[in-house]
């Protein structure tokens, strides 16, 4: 194991001992500041998350976007080595078990271009440590021109987050305290 994936480890360990003592509940702040920053294109295709393990509950956001009329897909676990692929999503879609107890839509595939992201942590400069898998590493690269929005509780904030080449810098955190905007964002998407 390299020096890096140790650092990683170990600050997984504290983060999730940190996001365990967080209220879920807090997500409907996040959707607040979400909606009101105007950050979401109205036409724009939003890959969200069923959140899981402690992680902020994006639920408030997700059936918000739904009421405004926004495109929504949810995420399909794939074996091991693959990027997610996206299945779309409202809150009347049936649900189907997944890999490592996640659960998935019983729907047609969508290709997201702006992705709610869970993460462990985050640092000033918008790096995300993730859980380890590799996933949403796979799945930025699959999608470069993505708008990718981290969501987390504030105290998952961490003074710097090690990283390899292959971790892309989120352009934005969400949290129950607000919006941290870290780089320009991609163009918008053309939807029809």
């Amino acid at each position: 194991m390299s020096q890096v994936s140790e650092q990683k480890a170990s600050l997984r360990r504290l983060m999730l001992e940190k996001r365990e003592k967080q209220q879920s509940s807090l997500g409907a702040n996040l959707a607040e500041h979400v909606l009101a920053s105007g950050l979401i294109p109205h036409q724009a295709i939003i890959g969200g998350f069923m959140p899981m393990r402690g992680e902020i509950d994006i639920m408030p956001l997700l059936h918000s976007l739904h009421q405004r009329g926004q495109l929504l897909a949810l995420p399909e676990t794939p074996p091991p080595g693959q990027a997610l692929i996206f299945r779309a999503w409202t809150p009347t879609t049936k649900m189907l078990p997944g890999r490592y107890n996640t659960q998935h839509p019983d729907a047609p595939l969508l290709t997201p271009d702006f992705l709610l992201i869970p993460l462990l942590a985050f640092d000033v400069s918008g790096n995300r440590l993730g859980y380890g898998g590799g996933y949403y590493d796979r799945t930025l690269a699959a999608l470069p021109g993505v708008f990718r929005l981290g969501c987390a509780y504030a105290i998952q904030q961490t003074a710097a987050i090690p990283t390899e080449p292959t971790d892309l810098p989120l352009h934005a955190l969400a949290s129950e305290t607000g919006i941290t905007l870290f780089r320009q964002p991609p163009l918008k998407p053309e939807h029809p």
